[in-house]
């Protein structure tokens, strides 16, 4: 049996709330996307039957340590014939959506600092960032602008390898944005809402879990994920077998990290999204706490994303493609359109 634990609905907020909340996303998921690279060298070897790290310090567990110094005093390199300022300004576009985005989702529920806390003592720290009626759409929206960072990157260099890099950006992040937006639709039918509150509280006083009403949203939404993350099998923005590294070819150092670590912020937004859309959200299960059961559910959504990269191929362009604008789009509007009449049928 579920109990609602509602999220953003306690003591006013105030702006030193909000710098501590952005204060720590900034240092919690830089540290997650550090962390994840351990986790996934370990998964994919597991899987792979390897080792995967094991020489940098006990259990390899210095190997993130090490991967930061690189990045840190790896040579900034910008190719003589590129564009330098957009070449630049690209990797910021992705660290900075992908923060964005963050902002707009709640990364753990409302708290407050304990008095004894020296200066901070009292704080409310919200659940949100910035809790708006539409934080769903903002979400999105700011996912669909971190395409821009790849795009950019790929058509500033002079580089074959980048440009193609660049143009698969734009046919993947841009189909697969359709479907991320249809597969959503048809749980805010059944919500009524926006908003991400209002998304956790409606699962909790229902006691049910959306993705039993609405299980083929929730798998087109997965799909759509992967394709906006840039994971297997849809990483072909970068695919070595292909195009070397596509967009990000001619970068290095803390530039290159900064895809990187938009990459894995993206990867935490899309399964606290689907934590919050289709798995009941901030809300307690028997005799498991809320705080306890949305870790455990965004820790299975990043597990997922590494255990398909170890377990399926990539695929071409084509299929790619193919399998958005002929299989999941019809699919997606037919599932709205089926939700909507029975939306229309339970409020006659």
């Amino acid at each position: 049996m579920e109990t609602t634990t509602m999220i953003g609905q306690l003591p006013e907020v105030t702006y030193a709330g909000v710098i501590i909340k952005a204060i720590i996303i900034l240092a919690v998921i830089s540290a997650v996307a550090g962390f994840g690279t351990y986790v996934e060298r370990k998964v994919l070897a597991f899987m792979q039957r390897r080792l995967g790290p094991m020489h940098v310090g006990p259990f390899g567990l210095l190997q993130i340590a090490a991967d930061g110094i690189k990045l840190f005093t790896k040579e900034d390199i910008v190719p003589q014939h590129a564009n330098r300022f957009i070449f630049m300004v690209a990797p910021v576009i992705t660290a900075a959506t992908a923060f964005i985005a963050l902002a707009g989702v709640p990364v753990f529920p409302d708290f407050v600092i304990p008095q004894e806390v020296p200066l901070l003592g009292g704080i409310f720290v919200p659940s949100i960032a910035s809790d708006v009626n539409v934080g769903i759409l903002i979400v999105i929206g700011m996912m669909a602008a971190g395409l821009y960072g790849p795009l950019l990157a790929g058509m500033a260099q002079a580089n074959k390898w980048g440009i193609i890099g660049a143009a698969r950006t734009a046919i993947q992040f841009l189909s697969y944005e359709v479907v991320t937006g249809l597969s959503i639709l048809a749980p805010i039918m059944i919500v009524g809402s926006l908003s991400f509150v209002e998304f956790n509280n409606y699962q909790g006083e229902h006691e049910v879990w959306l993705v039993f009403y609405q299980p083929v949203a929730f798998v087109l939404f997965l799909i759509a994920g992967f394709a906006e993350t840039n994971r297997t099998p849809f990483d072909l923005l970068e695919h070595e077998a292909e195009i070397i590294s596509g967009y990000a070819t001619e970068y290095s150092g803390m530039r290159w990290g900064m895809f990187f670590i938009g990459e894995y912020a993206n990867m935490i937004t899309i399964s606290v999204i689907a934590s919050m859309v289709f798995l009941g959200g901030y809300n307690d299960l028997w005799i498991f706490p809320a705080a306890l059961m949305i870790v455990l559910k965004i820790a299975f959504f990043f597990f997922l994303m590494l255990w398909v990269r170890a377990s399926w191929p990539h695929i071409r362009p084509d299929q790619l493609m193919w399998l958005c604008w002929k299989v999941l789009m019809p699919i997606g509007v037919i599932n709205m359109l089926i939700t909507g009449i029975a939306v229309m049928l339970v409020l006659e």
